[in-house]
């Protein structure tokens, strides 16, 4: 969001007028929000349903985008849960019991299906019966689905699988009040989706998946009876139905085929096609049937429009549920989340509902499908009082002339910032300082790792409307790394020429510094986790928030990053434990970064080396070269826990670029001096603020105080975004980005330092001078805050408090040199 002076007054305007006509305008859709239903809910009802971008939607959110709630949503829930999870799933529940709808919980274990004991469903059924205390709907458990296809880990397992779900059924009608077990397979037709063969992969007998007892498995066996738990435990049957013809080749927007969808539905279990899906398995055994479906589109694929792909298929899906014949299906549920696929290469957008040009066609042929839209059930949690209902974000977005104005606003203002500090005078206004530090930099750094600081931390705040990339798409951690190469450059680069052994010497002391510091972090966090009165959850787990390696689709995924760590209380401890810790395989994910920075101390010296031989163009051709080959080919050289969101083949190129940069410092900051370079060096800073604005168009917002500028659609920034600025890979708009706003950044305060420094110098460049003490003690920071749990409440004004309270400490600690002889700076 806009950091320029007037942004704030703006912002404060804009949500006064939005509030002053919600108060004067109440909608109609406003009034079917706050209805009740009519009557009970009928057992032979049929529902409409959706999955959602939890961690970027909400239930409220789609209630205002289709007019009204629907009445099942869907989530995505880890099996083991921690406490992480656990508090995610407790708010799900709370916005779903908001809307007054059923709750769809989607299981995938993390774990083995061997691995799903008694006692570990039970434990499972104990936390969701926990989560869903107080809710008033259904509560549907599809556990394990698509479990007859190889791209999810528990697929292919039949034995296993059923097994684990029957466990799992038991555990959870001895625990919750009368839950929906749903078995859910894919529909796809090209089972078993591999060659024939006679030894089938995991070790899985032959004979459970040759049902035709040929001696091959085959696309002549069924793709389905191998799985199915059987009619005691399975409530209802689901059905996994998409349009994409994508399969293995390139993307590419296509319009349905004629019935596809009703050819789907009754397509054959198996390659003989002796009988059909919807007959074998919904009709002969009276199951209900829950069907998920979306068409694939992807913004950047061309073929056919948005429009075409996704209402055709729609049309299709509704009137087909309409037909007699197809009365078993009970409940449809549409996929209105994003994800990427090849290596988050290709960005998919499954929504109907996220422009108005698709929702309302999409309401309106809703309506002719005899599916019944929420709210289903009384609204909120019962005999839970208290307990705060998730609403709508009511952030501003301008549209229109107006955002268009305001962007243009904000490129005069930077022109007119350009233009006075080409005239500010040198002696009055500008940076002199000539000592062995560049006070400059300290203070780039000193904002990064308040940048870093305030995401870690996590709680609804103030401080996100700069630090979750307002000033473009850019995290602090981009800048972090590239500082931390430009620091290195000055204070080594001087010195590598006649003094590299003492360069490598020290590098390398500190290397292993650093490295000891981390595995102590690892250790003390474990053995806070291991204290019964610490929820140290917040650093031993990791809840997907969607951006990462995985895609969207992996949100609400957590994973467990002590896995296996309880062995070190055993004797023996068991094999490869050691060597995991070593490698840094656990520990928390705030603190994975220093793994990578290890690694990159260690490798300095060559660096260093070859930039004062004058083979600047040689490292970074090097640089570019792995940076491209880690890109397009994404393998990790490493097994430490910092490759799944630092591959090191990508990250290393912003510390090539920063020790480059610093190295070479005086050289640039005088090229870029001359008046025929200056215009470069205003190039840089438009195409930073062009950067910015394009980053203030993404849909998301942060807060009700936050603002969005409609500038282009959403499922084109959304291409853009995931396909030239992501973030774990380094999109190249986003590698263009980091420079261009540290060189803009670094001109501001060269031009304006001393204004700037008096007010806010005092603050960030203490900070910036001890970056890693800082990174290393907000770790146990992040513990302590996660175990107040007045801050579970998502008060914006308490939890701004509490992050200026954090700040403060931590700028005292750094004045105070608080155990700086332990901790590294």
């Amino acid at each position: 969001m806009p950091t320029f002076p007037l942004a704030a007054p703006r912002r404060a305007l804009a949500v006064l007028v939005l509030l002053l006509l919600a108060f004067l305008l109440p909608s109609t859709q406003a009034w079917a929000l706050d209805r009740q239903p009519a009557d009970g809910d009928d057992p032979g009802q049929r529902y409409f349903g959706t999955l959602l971008d939890w961690d970027k939607d909400s239930a409220a959110d789609y209630a205002q985008r289709l007019g009204e709630p629907a009445a099942l949503y869907g989530q995505n829930v880890s099996m083991p849960m921690d406490e992480g999870g656990l508090d995610y799933l407790k708010g799900y529940f709370s916005q779903v019991a908001g809307q007054g709808s059923h709750a769809l919980l989607t299981v995938r274990p993390g774990i083995s299906l061997r691995d799903v004991s008694d006692d570990a469903a039970a434990t499972f059924a104990r936390q969701i019966t926990t989560a869903a205390a107080g809710f008033r709907g259904k509560v549907f458990v599809r556990f394990a689905p698509e479990m007859n296809a190889p791209w999810v880990a528990w697929g292919q397992e039949p034995e296993a699988y059923r097994a684990a779900f029957g466990r799992v059924a038991a555990a959870l009608k001895s625990s919750l009040a009368d839950p929906v077990m749903v078995w859910s397979p894919t529909a796809e037709k090209d089972y078993p989706f591999q060659t024939a063969t006679s030894t089938p992969p995991k070790g899985v007998p032959l004979a459970s998946l040759d049902t035709n007892a040929n001696g091959v498995w085959d696309l002549n066996d069924s793709a389905f009876d191998p799985y199915y738990p059987g009619d005691d435990v399975v409530d209802w049957i689901g059905l996994s139905i998409y349009h994409d013809t994508t399969g293995a080749g390139s993307a590419q927007n296509t319009l349905p085929a004629a019935d596809e969808f009703n050819d789907s539905l009754h397509a054959s279990s198996g390659g003989t096609g002796t009988d059909n899906f919807y007959g074998t398995y919904v009709q002969a055994r009276n199951k209900p049937l829950l069907i998920e479906t979306g068409a694939f589109y992807s913004p950047g694929a061309g073929g056919a429009a948005e429009i075409d792909v996704k209402q055709t298929w729609w049309h299709q899906v509704f009137a087909s549920v309409a037909q007699p014949e197809n009365g078993s299906v009970r409940a449809v549920v549409w996929n209105e989340t994003t994800d990427a696929r090849d290596q988050s290469k290709v960005s998919i957008d499954w929504r109907a509902t996220a422009q108005p040009l698709l929702a309302a066609p999409f309401r309106t042929s809703l309506d002719t499908s005899g599916l019944r839209v929420g709210p289903v059930t009384e609204k909120g949690l019962k005999d839970v009082p208290g307990l705060e209902i998730p609403q709508a974000k009511s952030g501003t977005v301008i549209r229109g002339r107006a955002a268009w104005a305001t962007a243009g606003t904000v490129l005069v203002a930077v022109a007119a910032l350009w233009l006075l500090s080409s005239r500010a005078a040198p002696n009055k206004w500008s940076y002199t300082g000539s000592g062995r530090r560049d006070a400059r930099i300290d203070m780039l750094r000193g904002l990064a790792i308040v940048f870093v600081v305030v995401n870690h931390v996590g709680i609804n705040s103030v401080f996100q409307l700069l630090s979750q990339e307002t000033i473009g798409v850019v995290s602090g951690a981009e800048l972090f790394v590239m500082l931390s190469g430009v620091v290195l450059g000055m204070v080594y680069g001087p010195r590598i020429s006649t003094e590299l052994g003492d360069v490598v010497d020290r590098t390398t002391k500190r290397a292993w510094k650093l490295y000891f510091t981390a595995l102590a972090v690892v250790l003390i966090v474990y053995g806070l986790s291991l204290l019964p009165f610490i929820n140290a959850a917040a650093v031993t787990t990791f809840t997907d928030q969607g951006t990462g390696a995985a895609g969207h689709s992996a949100a609400g995924t957590t994973y467990d990053l002590y896995a296996g760590m309880e062995g070190l209380l055993q004797f023996p401890v068991p094999q490869g434990l050691i060597p995991a810790l070593l490698l840094l395989q656990v520990g928390p994910w705030q603190f994975n970064i220093m793994g990578l920075y290890v690694i990159l101390l260690l490798i300095s010296p060559l660096i260093l080396v070859a930039l004062s031989r004058g083979l600047t163009w040689l490292v970074l051709t090097v640089s570019l070269a792995l940076y491209i080959g880690g890109s397009v080919f994404r393998f990790r050289l490493l097994p430490s826990q910092f490759e799944d969101s630092f591959p090191l083949l990508v990250w290393q190129l912003l510390f090539v670029l920063g020790m480059t940069a610093g190295f070479h410092r005086q050289r640039i900051i005088d090229w870029f001096a001359h008046p025929r370079q200056r215009i470069l060096l205003g190039v840089c800073v438009f195409l930073a603020a062009a950067c910015a604005l394009f980053s203030w168009s993404g849909p998301y917002l942060t807060n009700q105080l936050d603002v969005r500028l409609a500038l282009i659609p959403e499922t084109t920034f959304r291409y853009l975004y995931d396909t030239f600025f992501g973030r774990t890979y380094l999109g190249p708009g986003r590698v263009v980005n980091v420079l261009v706003i540290t060189i803009a950044l670094y001109a501001l305060l060269s031009a304006f330092w001393r204004p700037l420094s008096r007010a806010v110098g005092w603050f960030f460049i203490p900070l910036g001078q001890a970056t890693l003490y800082v990174f290393i003690m907000h770790v146990f920071f992040i513990v302590a805050i996660a175990n107040i749990p007045a801050l579970r409440d998502g008060n914006l004004w308490l939890n701004s408090a509490v992050y200026a309270a954090l700040l403060a400490i931590l700028w005292v600690m750094v004045k105070t040199k608080f155990l700086f002889k332990l901790v590294p700076r």
